[in-house]
């Protein structure tokens, strides 16, 4: 699509997965990349930024999600992925 307005590009954690967004009244799907990412210098936290493509929504603004997470919080979302991910394989067998 030519009139894309997300950048997805080899800095993103993952591109084009399948993103939801729910409000008070309404459900919409758009693609949406996930970026994890740590400040340069001094680094003193992990963001975790989600973004749906807005060209497809019809009820959102244009925007991204940011969480910013210390270490501790960061590994444990990443086990909990872990441990999700493992649950979701186990029941494909």
């Amino acid at each position: 699509m030519a009139d894309r307005i997300m950048k997805v590009n080899a800095y993103t954690t993952l591109d084009l997965l399948d993103g939801e967004v729910e409000g008070h009244d309404f459900t919409e799907e758009a693609y949406a990349v996930v970026d994890v990412t740590s400040p340069r210098t001094d680094p003193d936290h992990v963001s975790l930024q989600l973004e749906l493509d807005n060209t497809e929504l019809e009820r959102l603004e244009p925007h991204a999600d940011t969480v910013r997470l210390s270490p501790d919080e960061a590994r444990s979302l990443a086990a909990d992925l872990e441990k999700h991910a493992e649950k979701v394989e186990a029941a494909s067998k």
